[in-house]
């Protein structure tokens, strides 16, 4: 789908371009976006590296257990008898909520994938997600973030002077995405088993 996005924006650019008679405007970005978005990802991994590597040696220290302790009363309500049909789906989500409170998407992602694969062995395989799931996938989205470190970087990077400046904004946002993310989330849990029980 993505593909035929793009095919569609680059050839409205083309088609713009030459209407607009800035075809000379359209071949320098062609030339300096491909160069820009490189530089980019290369002085972007080295956050991402030291993140993902404090993020390791949190979880190989046993810090990431505390917080999964911490994190517990939250997500055995969230996910209700998760802890005990797998303790390892729950750790995978405790630790992408940990990650993601971090503002480190890029660390939360593997941990995401690991929870939602075991997820998806519980639910059997099914096409249609379970209501874990679906909780996981609106909690991880809407995803509440104390530091955002991976968009501070990118500010930093386009050269502003304060880039933790949006801190307060970010913890608003995110408060206000994660409570109405969560709030839906539960509501079609209600509902589907209510009109389950009416089928019943």
């Amino acid at each position: 789908m993505m593909s035929y996005v793009v095919g569609v924006l680059v050839i409205l650019s083309v088609v713009f371009s030459i209407a607009l008679g800035t075809t000379s405007d359209l071949s320098s970005a062609t030339l300096s976006g491909g160069i820009n978005a490189i530089k980019m990802c290369i002085e972007l991994l080295g956050t991402i590296a030291m993140w993902n590597g404090i993020m390791r040696i949190a979880e190989k220290s046993g810090l990431c257990d505390s917080v999964n302790k911490m994190l517990s009363p939250i997500t055995r309500v969230l996910f209700k008898g998760l802890d005990t049909l797998s303790p390892k789906a729950l750790n995978s989500i405790s630790l992408n909520i940990t990650a993601n409170i971090l503002g480190l998407g890029s660390a939360a992602t593997p941990m995401a994938l690991d929870a939602m694969t075991e997820l998806d062995r519980l639910n059997g395989y099914s096409p249609i997600a379970s209501d874990h799931m679906v909780v996981f996938v609106a909690l991880n989205t809407a995803s509440f973030q104390i530091l955002p470190t991976t968009v501070a970087t990118l500010r930093s990077l386009a050269g502003s002077a304060a880039p933790m400046d949006i801190v307060l904004p970010v913890w608003i946002t995110s408060a206000i995405s994660v409570t109405s993310a969560m709030s839906v989330a539960m509501l079609l849990r209600k509902w589907k088993r209510k009109k389950g029980g009416e089928q019943d």
